[in-house]
């Protein structure tokens, strides 16, 4: 059990996955949940409800989001791993499954229980208080109706009701708690010796009598399958980027309302002397503002004192007028503009803002900018590709109707779309579907329809921005390897069978010698490790299932095992010690993260058993490929 639970509460990915069957208490997701998805592709479906592949990649970017706003750096390597990807659409699926059997068993979430919870929002605090106007206008970014917000997070507070609800039945006694403990804060010395099977080849002979029998009884293995040839047209976003054009301009725009985002991460510390429009004519507040400037020019060193005396700014004349450090988009324009342009420990000329005369002295800077000519071709490669896309976009359904219209050619949807036909060598079905990462594709090149009727399939986007439609040039079918062909391979195998057989006899009687005392052989144990249950120390997985099985009553300790095909191991347990806190506090906290564990465990088994009861299907061709 205690395995189970560790698995499901330690590291980020134990995280992402409790965090997506919870309530998405930040706001700016909801609105993907409920107006992004819906994308033409469907990355699985739960009892016939499906979850598109535009549903699943905002859910990729809130884990994203939720990952950095936690101070965890977060690379592409991470969002593209195969455990996340299926973690965030395990926690989809769940939350379609929790939904569903919320409405089976009429959970509630009354009106005024909603009201409470959207007035406790964060999102919608000013002061302390709820602010009516703040909702309103979150609301109105996010594109959002009352109604419409509303019942979404009523859904996801009977989400979080019916996890709660299980995560409570999870009680272990005192006396049960504490034992489980001491056990899962355990500290295992070890040391292992290998008996190699490789080291006994040599001592094996495998007749040709042998080799033909097990090739005549095993003869249905060895089966070369069906294979297709196929020729394929492929309409993508990359091959339309040399039909669009991005004129300088178009750039420079972009590059100006991104400005904040793509000039790089140079920081200015400056200081300022704020005269304010506020209780004096302009003219007026633009005389003083000029006189205390010729003060400051005069006498450069004097610009703290005279801003602690002048400056209307009150948040920064009592520190001499410092702002301390920022960058772009920090400011307002006209006085953003003005210290970008400065050199440190300039003084500037009058600054008008809407909030009145500035007087700017530049301090410090850091960091680097990065300047429209350096950024020109990034932006200019992104925006042609955007025009790709949007042009993809317009295309798709046309290449799509074509194909179907004309299928006993792809040549006329080349020759439209000005697309090179192009030729794979055979394929099985598994290569197939890993050579255009798409089951759907190939279970079509083997339908009656393509394979019989020599059409062409449907167009299948066999990921964002690549859509293609095949047709079979070659068809073999399935036939056997000959014997020659495999021969040598199944003597190797024998072989190899063979020689464990004699490592494990060896490292059995090696064991029991050791067991009962008298081993006297001396053997190449590894240096000692200390292993607990979340640093294995190098060993391997194999190794570290048996490290904790071995009763620790009388020390050293023994067990063995024959380890995939390679080696009989074995495995010595020299000491045992526990790291739990003797200290009142340290057991209470372990106590707790036992009991978050637990519960943990039993949501977890909630929703397999949801899992169970439905029919799921998973679209692994387009989980698993790769965002370009």
């Amino acid at each position: 059990m205690l395995d189970a639970i560790r698995k499901h509460t330690q590291g980020w990915l134990a995280k992402v996955i409790l965090a997506l069957i919870t309530i998405p208490f930040a706001l700016f997701g909801i609105d993907s949940y409920l107006n992004q998805a819906g994308g033409n592709v469907a990355i699985a479906t739960v009892d016939g409800d499906k979850i598109s592949v535009q549903e699943f990649s905002n859910a990729i970017e809130n884990v994203r989001n939720r990952l950095q706003s936690e101070g965890q750096k977060v690379d592409t390597a991470l969002l593209e791993s195969p455990e996340l990807k299926q973690s965030v659409l395990d926690g989809l699926i769940t939350r379609r499954l929790v939904n569903k059997e919320v409405q089976r068993v009429h959970f509630k979430i009354s009106d005024e229980q909603l009201n409470q919870h959207i007035l406790t929002m964060p999102e919608f605090q000013e002061a302390g208080k709820f602010s009516e106007d703040l909702y309103q206008k979150t609301l109105q970014q996010n594109k959002l109706t009352a109604a419409k917000f509303e019942s979404s997070i009523r859904n996801d507070m009977l989400t979080q009701q019916a996890r709660d609800g299980v995560a409570l039945l999870a009680f272990a006694p005192n006396a049960i708690a504490d034992k489980a403990l001491q056990f899962a804060f355990q500290q295992r010395e070890v040391t292992t010796v290998d008996v190699k099977a490789v080291d006994f080849i040599s001592q094996i002979k495998i007749s040709p009598e042998q080799v033909k029998a097990y090739y005549e009884k095993h003869k249905d293995k060895f089966k070369v399958p069906e294979q297709v040839k196929l020729e394929f047209a492929l309409l993508s976003a990359a091959s339309l980027m040399g039909q669009v054009s991005v004129i300088d301009d178009e750039v420079k725009e972009f590059y100006d309302a991104n400005a904040a985002k793509l000039q790089g991460d140079e920081q200015r510390q400056a200081s300022h002397i704020l005269i304010g429009f506020s209780g004096q004519d302009k003219a007026s507040a633009k005389a003083k503002a000029l006189d205390i400037l010729e003060q400051v020019k005069k006498n450069p060193k004097s610009f703290e004192e005279l801003a602690i005396k002048f400056s209307q700014d009150t948040g920064s004349a009592t520190k001499g007028g410092d702002l301390g450090s920022f960058g772009r988009g920090a400011m307002v324009k006209p006085f953003e503009d003005a210290v970008f342009s400065m050199k440190v420990n300039q003084i500037s000329e009058l600054v008008e803002s809407e909030y009145g005369y500035h007087i700017i002295k530049l301090s410090g800077v850091t960091g680097q900018s990065t300047s429209f000519e350096q950024m020109k071709p990034q932006i200019k490669a992104e925006l042609i590709f955007q025009k790709a896309q949007a042009k993809y976009a317009e295309l798709s359904e046309d290449f799509s109707n074509l194909v179907y219209e004309q299928s006993a050619s792809l040549d006329p949807v080349a020759k439209k779309f000005n697309l090179q036909l192009q030729t794979t060598g055979l394929l099985s079905r598994a290569d197939g579907a890993k050579f255009f990462k798409s089951d759907k594709l190939m279970t079509m090149a083997f339908s009656d329809e393509v394979l019989k009727e020599k059409r062409n399939s449907e167009a299948v986007e066999v990921s964002p921005n690549n859509l293609v439609a095949v047709r079979v040039v070659e068809y073999k079918p399935e036939a056997p390897r000959t014997f020659d062909e495999v021969k040598s391979g199944i003597e190797s195998v024998l072989k190899l069978e063979q020689a464990l057989k004699l490592a494990t006899e060896k490292g059995e009687s090696v064991l029991g010698k050791l067991k009962d005392g008298e081993g006297k052989e001396t053997l190449d144990w590894i240096t000692p490790v200390v292993v607990d249950r979340k640093n294995a120390q190098g060993l391997s997985n194999a190794v570290m299932n048996q490290v904790f099985k071995i009763p620790a009553d009388k020390l050293p300790a023994y067990v063995g095992f024959a380890n995939e095909n390679k080696s009989f191991v074995i495995v010595k347990l020299i000491s045992v010690t526990n790291q739990l806190g003797d200290d009142e506090e340290s057991k209470k906290s372990a106590k707790t993260d036992f009991e978050s564990a637990l519960a943990a465990e039993y949501v977890s088994g909630y929703a397999a058993s949801l899992k169970a009861k439905e029919d799921i299907q998973v679209n692994t061709g387009v989980l698993f490929s790769k965002s370009e």
